[in-house]
């Protein structure tokens, strides 16, 4: 589903990304680790269009992602591509609900169909009577937990997720790691994610290792 190759980035003098190839199935979950400086967020970023290579080419769903520009690009990520983060970025003005509708607004959908695809998430991850809660009336995990709902409201292709579980307790991130496996058997969702936590790497079906901006054998 994913295949990028030779993917190269600079910071001014800084070589961050060095060649970087990588490939992800569909229906698979790929953990990237290494140690801090490794370039593992940077590619993430770059894979989810956040960022541009200074080389290199991505294919998604046999889709040239490197050719695309402003408005198509952006359009492309809404719809093709979620993300999850280690902080939640949930609006607190808003409720769990419109939260999680609010890319499927962007992506021109009927309201009412987002809404229902919403209050269908939040009730498979568990939160079906938290739907008019405000993001400080909820805890910890249930913020990534709306988080994730989010990032699935426009049925994406992949999901990314950086450190999901950086700013959970480790009974939050074990639940988040059974999440990923329960929406993977039941939405055949696939994720690509950078973390540290080693547990969160074992449950995964590829670990790929990086160093100083490469990857590299385990």
């Amino acid at each position: 589903m994913l295949t990028a190759s030779g993917i190269q980035k600079h910071y001014g003098q800084v070589h961050v990304l060095k060649g970087v190839d990588i490939t992800v199935n569909k229906g698979e979950i790929v953990s990237i680790v290494g140690s801090s400086g490794a370039g593992k967020s940077t590619l993430l970023h770059i894979l989810g269009t956040l960022d541009l290579p200074d080389s290199g080419t991505m294919m998604l769903n046999n889709i040239p992602v490197h050719n695309l520009k402003g408005r198509r690009l952006a359009d492309f990520r809404n719809k093709q591509i979620g993300f999850v983060f280690q902080f939640h970025h949930l609006l607190p003005e808003f409720s769990a609900q419109e939260n999680v509708c609010i890319p499927g607004w962007i992506a021109g959908r009927r309201k009412k169909e987002v809404e229902d695809d919403a209050k269908r998430l939040l009730k498979l991850l568990g939160l079906s009577d938290r739907l008019d809660n405000k993001p400080n009336e909820l805890s910890g995990g249930e913020q990534q937990r709306v988080a994730v709902a989010r990032a699935l409201i426009n049925k994406p292709s992949i999901v990314f997720a950086d450190e999901p579980t950086g700013n959970l307790d480790s009974s939050n991130a074990k639940d988040l790691h059974d999440l990923f496996l329960q929406l993977r058997a039941a939405l055949q969702q696939t994720f690509l994610i950078v973390t540290h936590n080693e547990e969160l790497a074992r449950m995964s079906d590829r670990t790929l290792h990086m160093k100083d901006g490469l990857m590299v054998p385990a």
